[in-house]
């Protein structure tokens, strides 16, 4: 059922930013961290968009166009996501992909 999977993947989602926070007192974490931070927040905002959208992974690659598994991959941090999966991605969540220097 989706609801029981949407509240699993919310709490861990709850339970890795309060398990992050902790971790990040660690300078040698935080450097590590800081390095690979944009692809963390690549995967997660691809976790909360699909989550937001009540989506399973398998109904967002139907609507986006890619392949689930390379979703479940970009979602576990297996495999990074191009500009262009993004894109396709964000287009079947009904949205449009914007990066930003900040």
């Amino acid at each position: 059922m989706m609801d029981a999977v949407d509240a699993r993947e919310e709490n861990f989602m709850d339970d890795f930013e309060r398990y992050l926070e902790k971790q990040l007192q660690d300078p040698g974490f935080r450097a590590e961290w800081e390095a690979g931070e944009p692809e963390f927040l690549a995967r997660k905002a691809v976790i909360e968009a699909r989550l937001a959208a009540r989506l399973s992974q398998s109904q967002l690659a139907e609507a986006s166009g890619v392949d689930q598994r390379v979703i479940s991959r970009i979602e576990t941090g297996t495999s990074g996501a191009t500009l262009r999966t993004l894109g396709r991605i964000a287009k079947g969540l009904g949205k449009r992909l914007d990066i930003r220097f900040v």
